[in-house]
């Protein structure tokens, strides 16, 4: 086991049947530059941005793995979102409960170390209810992801359903929203758009 998956670092007291730590309420709206964490170490004026893990979990494992190496350069910036480990519909229940274990237990480690952490909200389906909402504030600011949401009307039905019950349940006051934002999630929302837009941008500006 890696550092005893971290449980020497700190064992929080965690709330429902899997013991998820808890992450406090932010009600700053988030003023600054949202940045994909890959981008972070490069980043200038970090005061002025924000870091959000909204990329593929195998870019940000290492944070758990060893989490305070990073922790001196990340409390450089005026924020950071927790991070986004994934709980897709077709992964083991243990493995999505895991994955939002982890979550929690970095930002709430995060916390205790001064930094501002807004909470990222993830959910699969109608069963990881039961769980995925866990740790998280009430009230406040939050972040979700669409990407690979809106492919299809399955999947398309499983967001909305889970940002529904998102709203009803931790009613924020602001969500940070990653992606592409379906007419039923237009309201209070922080668009954030996706870094690849950027990158797709310039690859057309070089071959052109």
């Amino acid at each position: 086991m890696i550092n005893f998956e971290n449980l020497d670092k700190f064992t929080f007291l965690g709330v429902g049947k899997y013991d998820i730590p808890q992450i406090e309420p932010v009600k700053a709206y988030p003023a600054g530059e949202f940045i994909p964490v890959n981008y972070h170490y490069t980043a200038k004026d970090t005061k002025s941005k924000i870091v959000h893990f909204f990329v593929d979990d195998y870019q940000f494992i290492r944070y758990w793995n060893m989490p305070d190496k990073y922790v001196p350069k990340l409390s450089q910036f005026a924020a950071v979102c927790a991070p986004d480990f994934s709980t897709y519909t077709d992964m083991p229940l243990a493995m999505q409960v895991y994955n939002h274990y982890r979550k929690h237990w970095l930002a709430a480690y995060w916390q205790l170390h001064g930094m501002t952490v807004y909470p990222t909200i993830s959910w699969s389906d109608e069963n990881s209810y039961d769980w995925c909402f866990d740790g998280e504030p009430v009230g406040g600011v939050v972040a979700v992801s669409s990407v690979g949401t809106q492919a299809n009307a399955e999947s398309k039905r499983l967001f909305l359903r889970g940002y529904e019950e998102m709203m009803k349940r931790l009613s924020p006051e602001w969500v940070i929203f990653y992606g592409r934002v379906p007419e039923e999630c237009d309201w209070n929302v922080i668009r954030v758009k996706p870094h690849y837009d950027d990158i797709v941008k310039r690859r057309r500006a070089v071959s052109g």
